[in-house]
């Protein structure tokens, strides 16, 4: 101990060994220590009074560091006091008890920093029960039907681990959220029926569909079945869902049917194209041939021979690409096209009333041309320049009408 006095002159010990506490205006006793000397005994109850001390340094510290809650800093306070003041101890405990006097000023900044920090913490728990229900309601009025039990259960957690406000303000919030769980639970449930009997639908459309299917899976009608599928695709893709592991089946056997009809198609077509491949070589060879043969038509009616000919030798060869059939039937028909022009040529030719026009035309620019050079001579005899030079443009002009008439009536004849 270091304080001046020592704890032993706050006592003594009487005759018959019995132990005294000094106090500012009495004494108490404190009991005995038998077999012990004046000193022993005096010495035992000093260290009480030193173990005392220490629990009021051990307090103090306590109390300094907030280890305490004010109330139950106040109750060990009041109780270490009342144990000092009692205490079969010798030493100045009176002192003792007042050195804990100060600590009342400490517990009652302690408590109003605590009140204060319950105000700042039950607004900020306000705050935020009131943004969690602000999200609940959110949720309740939403679709997210997956993420949003999730949402809910940490939100009801959060809420438990969070302190409760005033009654009122916190029966008025947790009924909120409570409303909006139970509006989102209903909503969900109902959402999740009418699904339930959309995707029955579903599945049942989808089945018709593949019993469609397998009815045209045998066919060889390729364009129209082919057709045909597309347009069980697009049912197929408006129909909706069946729930994912039922669409998965569902989705197999149908694809496994559409597969198994193109692959036959596939295969059929291949093989025709390779037969198509091989009539065109051959038609194509065949038009060669024929070409060189009529081409340029000279005898009309051997021509058509020839093109009869052709034409049934090449309808025998049967059928050509697809892509190659408009080249192919243009070569044919410009052929026919010759065989009917040269006929009408020859038509022409041979009609004795053409031959008759074409003459008339010859006379009648041959009589102009006459009139012309008459008028010709007379403008030269007068020397008229003008009539001369209109003369010679005229005649110039009836030449080569008569030139091109004369060859027409030359082709005709001949």
């Amino acid at each position: 101990m270091t304080d001046t006095p020592g704890p032993s002159s706050f006592g003594r010990v009487a005759e018959d060994g019995t132990v005294y506490v000094l106090t500012h205006d009495s004494e108490r006793a404190v009991g005995q220590v038998p077999d012990a000397t004046p000193e022993e005994a005096l010495a035992f109850f000093v260290r009480r009074a030193e173990a005392l001390e220490v629990e009021v340094d051990l307090l103090t510290r306590r109390i300094g560091m907030g280890a305490l809650s004010p109330e139950e800093a106040r109750k060990a306070m009041a109780n270490l006091r009342t144990s000092i003041l009692t205490a079969n101890a010798v030493g100045d405990l009176e002192g003792l008890a007042a050195r804990l006097e100060p600590l009342a000023a400490v517990i009652d900044t302690q408590a109003e920093a605590r009140k204060e920090e319950k105000v700042r913490l039950a607004a900020a728990t306000k705050a935020r029960k009131e943004e969690m229900v602000v999200i609940a309601e959110k949720l309740a009025a939403g679709n997210d039907w997956g993420a949003g039990v999730q949402k809910y259960r940490d939100l009801l957690e959060e809420w438990k681990a969070l302190p409760r406000l005033d009654r009122a303000a916190d029966d008025e919030l947790w009924h909120r959220f409570s409303a909006a769980r139970t509006t989102y639970t209903r909503r969900r449930k109902a959402h999740f029926a009418d699904l339930g009997a959309q995707q029955g639908q579903a599945r049942e459309v989808k089945e018709a569909i593949i019993k469609e299917a397998e009815a045209l899976a045998e066919s060889s009608d390729w364009n129209a079945t082919a057709a045909a599928f597309r347009s069980l695709m697009a049912r197929w893709k408006t129909a909706g869902g069946a729930g994912r592991h039922i669409d998965d089946t569902l989705w197999t056997r149908f694809r496994a049917i559409q597969d198994e009809f193109f692959t036959r198609r596939s295969q059929v077509l291949s093989a025709q194209d390779e037969e198509y491949q091989t009539n065109l070589t051959a038609k194509l060879e065949l038009l060669g041939r024929a070409e060189a043969e009529i081409l340029p038509v000279t005898d009309v009616a051997k021509a058509r021979t020839a093109y009869r000919e052709f034409v049934t030798a090449f309808n025998a060869l049967g059928r050509v690409p697809t892509d190659q059939v408009r080249a192919v039937d243009s070569r044919v028909r410009a052929l026919e096209a010759a065989i009917d022009e040269a006929d009408k040529r020859e038509w022409a030719r041979t009609d004795p009333e053409t031959r008759s026009r074409a003459a008339e035309t010859v006379n009648l620019f041959s009589a102009q041309i006459a009139k012309l050079h008459d008028q010709l001579a007379k403008a030269e005899a007068k020397g008229d320049k003008t009539q001369i030079a209109k003369a010679n443009a005229s005649i110039a002009t009836y030449q080569i009408w008569l030139d091109q008439a004369q060859q027409t009536l030359d082709d005709l004849t001949n």
